[in-house]
């Protein structure tokens, strides 16, 4: 059947629609034209009295649903045109007045499926401009009839245009301010709409986000969304909600690889749903949902989408970032830092620690934490769902209001935060903890108070530089360094700007320690009583302790050798690599003692009856100087892994002592440390020549006035960079250092005097088995001669060495001026160890900060130019002739956000509120005094 024919250009009002004819999504939008000129015409009827004509003009202008700007415009028109235009709608519904012109058909239709096409769809979907076609459309429930359509679809039906066509009329429906308020009322509406989704038809995909992401935009439209999300999970069978969306972004392969369109109106819809709604006022909720799709790895996938160089999905992918920024400062300024890195857990982990430190919650966190370690961690069966309860709960008490409402879908049905809270603490506690914490607070503020005071009398920072005479420079590092030059280089006011004498009182870091104490369990092993074997058995002879025995008969099992075979092992030394070293360890626990070979002695003509044990310790008994043996067998299979132990350390302390021997670099950077504290106590005329060398930790905890998070050490190393670059490659001459902080002086001479003893009680027994006659199969003279010979060398070589090594190392304390008779390895190089490892991270700190200032610099550059591109819109939309309507409301509406205009409020606010930080920060740095060091 034909559809209706429209009004030409005599018409008063002309109609365009844009549905299904480009490539481009369907969008239905009509205007009033400005160059159209009424025919000349006679009406029909005579021209009625004014007030008859402004009454049936009045429900024409109603049918047509136009906004207050048009409908004064029409009003406004003489009455002879208003009886024109009147007289011209009338004919043209005379005209077309068919069967096809009452809602009843299409619903019959679209009731049946099998007339449903795509000249169907057109007719029908430009039914919906008429107000009085949508009234009767809504009475004759027509919605029901178009969403069981959707449900019902085959898979090559959802696949096809005729698919995005019904997502047309849907959202032509909602152009309407009655059709609107129904589809949102619908209980099922939204839902079906977002099953739309699982189709691979881009263009509906592209329809379907566009309407869902208008529907944020309309009050109480927010939460109808996040149903509708988690609705499309359960129907897809999505693992997290928002999978299929950022699935869909990250695609670039086959039809997805240049789809932009898609890319936008996802993006669009990630926007709308993390700022609209609660969005709007809560940053625990848009902290908590964008949290959602960062652990989908939406940054990532945005870092991609840059590629495309689209000005419109750069606008709104410059917008999820600069919201996120935004969000992350205003987080971080709750715990008093510039950044919260959220992908550290250990960083998040402190922030809450000392947020909670010294409160009366912190033992409940503690508690938390606790049972946390005792909770199911295998990777299978449902060890996730009770993470995942655990992650509810906490997000609900989070996003929770004090009504019970949640903003987000309620996680957990009848689960009321305020009411179980209400339920563990009484109205009377919560006085007293008012009470309790008051006087807390007085007596704190007592106490800031005199702390105050008492740092007004403190300096920055305690670093003991040794003032010396000259004398006791004479062969010291400090005898060449001459820090008057270097004062000729130093920006001397920009310290004094950066370092002031107050600061504010220092908060010592605490370690945390997590510790649990362990039960031992003891079990009781019980042996067997012999009584209670077969009759038949020979009954085993043991005379040696249960326990003994029990142990002993624990070790043979693991050896898995005869007695024979341990004999002949120990005899030859084991050249056959029997017995493994920790074997021959347990074995030196059960050597026969003289009370056992004594009463094995007495019972060895019964030596069939005898027990395991009893007859391995006869056994070894028989081995001339069996212990001796053994112990000389284990040194020689543990002598060359004590030597590769010893070796390394050694190896280390003598690079060490050489590296900060000769390290120009180091010498240099003594040289400006020097200099700063000499400046920073007395100006350029400082007294000291030197100063201790664990003074160079204490550079850390200088912080400075205008800048809490900026130390003395981050300032030092950006001079360095400016004016000594080389001296930034010090690391790299002290490459051993770290090492050689691991060494334990008393600990290295104590292997070496074990290793000395052992070798001194191996060439004994070696002496003694010379003298006397050798048995059949006894290789020991022959091994262990040929052994002393290698290891002797082995173990002088690292005498001598271990000898230089100390020299080095006396020569190196000596050099930095510090006492050689009290200052150990371990402590030496830790001190240059600790400060290796603070000058890392605070240069890594540095350049994070560089990082972040340029990325704000350029986010500044991108919101100026936002700014400009919008003043030039403006300015082109204010310089069309009264303007043009582009459609309904909901269009308009769908067109802000497609183009990303709607969150230009927001983009305003957010550079208003960094403008607001940045004057602070600079204010706060004003009227310092001036930084005095502790000589």
């Amino acid at each position: 059947m034909a559809p209706r024919k429209r009004g030409g250009g005599g018409h008063g009002v002309s109609f365009f629609f844009c549905c299904f004819q480009s490539s481009d999504h369907p969008e239905i939008t009509y205007r009033l034209r400005e160059d159209f000129a009424l025919q000349a015409m006679e009406p029909a009827l005579p021209l009625p009295s004014y007030d008859e004509l402004d009454a049936m003009f009045s429900e024409l202008v109603d049918e047509l649903d136009l906004t207050e700007k048009h409908r004064e415009a029409m009003f406004a028109l003489p009455a002879e045109k208003k009886w024109q235009i009147y007289c011209s709608k009338k004919k043209e519904q005379e005209e077309t007045k068919s069967a096809t012109s009452w809602p009843e058909y299409y619903i019959d239709q679209l009731n049946s499926m099998a007339a449903v096409s795509m000249s169907f769809l057109k007719t029908f979907l430009s039914e919906f401009i008429p107000h009085r076609f949508v009234t009767r459309f809504i009475d004759l429930d027509g919605l029901t009839c178009i969403l069981n359509f959707l449900k019902s679809m085959d898979y090559e039906t959802t696949e096809s245009q005729i698919h995005t066509s019904l997502i047309g009329c849907i959202k032509a429906l909602m152009n309407n301010s009655q059709g609107r308020a129904h589809v949102l009322s619908h209980s099922e509406s939204i839902n079906i709409i977002a099953q739309s989704l699982a189709t691979e038809n881009v263009k509906t995909k592209v329809a379907v986000l566009e309407i869902m992401g208008a529907v944020c935009l309309v009050p109480g439209g927010h939460k109808k969304i996040l149903e509708a999300m988690l609705h499309y999970q359960k129907f897809s069978c999505e693992r997290t909600r928002f999978q299929t969306l950022l699935n869909d972004l990250d695609k670039s392969t086959g039809r997805y690889k240049d789809e932009v369109s898609l890319k936008t109106a996802i993006m669009s819809f990630i926007n709308a749903v993390l700022s609209q709604g609660a969005g709007e006022a809560s940053l625990e909720f848009r902290v908590h949902l964008r949290y959602e799709f960062l652990m989908l790895g939406i940054q990532p996938i945005i870092d991609k989408l840059r590629s495309h160089e689209n000005s419109t999905l750069d606008r709104h992918l410059d917008y999820f970032e600069m919201l996120r920024n935004d969000d992350e400062l205003t987080l971080s300024r709750r715990f008093e830092s510039i950044h919260i890195d959220t992908k550290s857990a250990t960083q998040v982990f402190e922030l809450v620690r000392k947020k909670l430190a010294h409160t009366d919650a912190y033992p409940h966190y503690m508690s938390i934490l606790h049972h946390c370690l005792l909770m199911p961690h295998k990777r299978s069966g449902n060890t996730v769902q009770y993470w995942l309860l655990l992650d509810r709960i906490v997000q609900q008490m989070v996003l929770q209001n004090d009504k019970g409402h949640d903003p987000d879908v309620t996680p957990l049905e009848n689960f009321n935060v305020k009411n179980v809270v209400r339920m563990l603490v009484n109205e009377n506690e919560v006085k007293q903890w008012k009470e309790q914490a008051e006087k807390m607070r007085k007596g704190q503020h007592m106490l800031s108070t005199l702390m105050f005071l008492l740092q007004q009398t403190v300096f920055c920072i305690k670093i003991k530089f040794s003032v010396t005479v000259d004398n006791k420079l004479e062969g010291t590092v400090w005898a060449d360094i001459d820090d008057s030059k270097v004062f000729k280089i130093l920006d001397l006011v920009d310290i004094e700007k950066t370092f002031s004498a107050y600061q504010r009182q220092q908060v010592t870091k605490q370690c945390f320690f997590l510790w649990f104490s362990s039960k031992m369990i003891s079990q009781s092993i019980h042996c067997l009583s012999y009584d209670a074997l077969s009759s038949k058995k020979v009954k085993e002879l043991s005379v040696i302790d249960g326990r003994r025995a029990q142990n002993c008969n624990i070790l043979l099992s693991r050896l898995k050798v005869s007695n024979e075979e341990i004999k002949r092992a120990i005899l030859t030394m084991d050249e056959q690599e029997d017995l493994p070293k920790d074997m021959l360890e347990q074995m030196m626990k059960f050597v026969p003692e003289k009370c056992d070979v004594d009463l094995l002695e007495e019972h060895k003509h019964e030596l069939d009856r005898m027990a395991k044990a009893d007859r391995f310790l006869y056994e070894m008994s028989r081995i001339n100087h069996y212990q001796q043996r053994l112990q000389s067998l284990y040194f020689k299979k543990k002598f060359a892994e004590r030597i590769s132990e010893i070796k390394p350390k050694v190896e280390a302390l003598t690079k060490a002592s050489k590296e900060v021997l000769h390290s120009r670099n180091l010498k240099q950077l003594l040289e400006v440390v020097l200099a700063f504290g000499n400046y920073m106590n007395k100006g350029q005329r400082g007294n000291a020549y030197g100063f201790k060398i664990s003074s160079l930790n204490k550079i850390a905890d200088t912080k400075s006035s205008i800048d809490k998070n900026i130390t003395l050490l981050h300032y030092l190393i950006t001079i360095l960079e400016k004016k000594y670059s080389k001296v930034m490659l010090f690391s790299e001459e002290l490459q051993n250092v770290p090492e050689a902080a691991k060494v334990n002086m008393t600990e290295l001479e104590k292997e070496i005097n074990h290793l000395r003893s052992g070798l001194k009680s191996v060439e004994s027994e070696l002496e003694f088995q010379k003298k006397r006659p050798q048995e059949y199969g006894d290789k020991f003279v022959s091994v262990v001669s040929q052994f002393i010979t290698v290891a002797s060398f082995s173990f002088s070589d690292v005498e001598d060495s271990l000898s230089e090594a100390k020299e080095l190392f006396l020569k190196a304390v000596k050099h930095f001026g510090e006492d050689a008779d009290k200052m150990q390895p371990d402590e030496f190089f830790g001190i240059f160890d600790q400060f290796l490892q603070s000058f890392a991270e605070a240069r890594q700190e540095n350049e994070n900060m560089r990082r972040r200032k340029e990325e704000e610099e350029r986010r500044a550059r991108m919101e100026a130019q936002l700014k400009e591109q919008r003043e030039k819109e403006r300015k082109a939309r204010k310089a069309k002739e009264n303007g043009e309507d582009n459609g309904g409301e909901f269009d308009d509406l769908v067109s802000a956000l497609r183009s990303g205009e709607v969150f230009d409020k927001d983009l305003s606010k957010m550079k208003r509120n960094r403008k607001r930080i940045n004057s602070q920060t600079s204010d706060s740095g004003r009227e310092r005094p001036i930084t005095k060091l502790n000589f």
